[in-house]
């Protein structure tokens, strides 16, 4: 079966897995969550799983269970690694699977990020990607200091979108064969050939060019969640893969059609973009072991699990059905968030993915080097070296 049939699968990792007793369960590990021999055999158990990308949720606050303010709980995980550093410090043990970064636009310069992350492309040759996310949580901003009232939703996206232009042209203001590096001449790089970006907008004004060369992909893969009117904005004017929260089928198919509305719209309509579902799964070899298991997760932490998207208990058949299912409402692939990581990361490597290759829905290998390529997208060409050749 051609790979246009075949699904795409990526995985969230965060801590001890999305629900929150997680850390509690039998093989959690929750002594090594802070390490990096933690986090390379989550990716490694992925990458053998021959899955797309995994993402590493990132933040600038302690996690909470309140929506808007810190819950001071001390039962569940509390504090993270850097995302980026944590994708940089795992890349060089991987060969194939993408790596993407969690990075908050709201407080952060584009100029730092588009450098790390064009950093984690050359360290990973060719497999970095990351997932902007705003802020609109005053005691976020409080450890920034720059601003006293937060931006309203529609502004923390056009910020996010401002943020994601200034990256991509960072990325374009090294030409590919900027850097010449010949002892013999004397001339490491060719200075014609990296550009001011001359960028000036509602919220960054930034000079350029770039200090770091032009990422193996030219550009990596740029991803959001959406779950709203504004970040399906984001997703539709700034996103190579779009990640959708909905609780059932005919809530994915309302937001791939808002998002593919607010792209025509954007004039993007022609430029490609993956959008993918968002399930928190707890997946066991029988349907009623996967709920039993999550009632006594539920029981450990003290009240019901529920998330904004769907929450899938069952089998690694059963999920596989829903997969497909939802795949008919526009969905590409899936954006998977383990309940519990050391369970149901393995579930979806070693269940999941045979199950959907017996179908003829999931690769059998690698095809591509890059994370571009095994989304099937397009390296693109700079901007400014195009300009200049025209």
């Amino acid at each position: 079966m051609s790979a246009v049939s075949e699904l795409h699968l990526a995985v969230a990792l965060d801590g001890a897995g999305r629900h929150p007793a997680a850390w509690r369960e039998p093989g959690a590990r929750p002594a090594e969550l802070f390490t990096a021999r933690y986090w390379a055999g989550l990716v490694a158990e992925a990458e053998a799983g021959l899955l797309d990308f995994v993402t590493f949720e990132d933040g600038l606050a302690l996690q909470s269970s309140s929506p808007d303010r810190p819950d001071e709980r001390t039962d569940r995980v509390r504090g993270r690694l850097d995302a980026v550093l944590t994708a940089a410090r795992v890349a060089p043990l991987t060969r194939h699977i993408g790596l993407v970064p969690s990075v908050t636009a709201t407080h952060t310069e584009p100029f730092h990020i588009s450098k790390a992350v064009a950093t984690l492309d050359h360290v990973s040759r060719g497999r970095a990607g990351l997932r902007i996310q705003v802020s609109g949580l005053p005691y976020e901003g409080r450890h920034f200091g720059r601003r006293a009232v937060p931006l309203p939703e529609g502004e923390l996206y056009a910020e996010a979108a401002d943020h994601v232009e200034v990256i991509r042209r960072l990325w374009d203001s090294w030409e590919d064969d900027a850097e010449i590096r010949d002892a013999a001449t004397g001339r490491f790089v060719d200075r014609d050939k990296l550009h001011y970006i001359d960028f000036e907008g509602r919220h960054f004004k930034v000079r350029g060019p770039s200090i770091t060369p032009r990422p193996p992909q030219g550009r990596p893969v740029v991803s959001a969640l959406g779950d709203s009117g504004p970040a399906y904005g984001l997703i539709a004017r700034s996103a190579d893969v779009g990640y959708v929260a909905a609780r059932d089928t005919d809530g994915a198919r309302a937001a791939v059609t808002a998002i593919r509305e607010a792209r025509e719209s954007a004039g993007l309509a022609a430029e490609p973009l993956h959008l993918f579902g968002e399930l928190t799964v707890f997946l066991d070899d029988d349907h009623a072991a996967a709920r039993d298991r999550l009632g006594r997760l539920d029981a450990l932490a003290g009240e019901a699990y529920a998330e904004d998207g769907a929450v899938f208990a069952g089998t690694p058949a059963q999920l596989a059905d829903l997969l497909q299912e939802r795949r008919e409402a526009g969905m590409s692939g899936f954006r998977l968030r383990p309940g519990v990581l050391a369970h149901d990361l393995p579930a979806l490597t070693r269940g999941l993915v045979p199950e959907l290759q017996r179908r003829g829905a999931f690769r059998r290998a690698y095809e591509a080097d890059t994370l571009r390529g095994l989304l099937g997208l397009a390296r693109p060409a700079s901007r400014y070296a195009a300009h200049r050749a025209a």
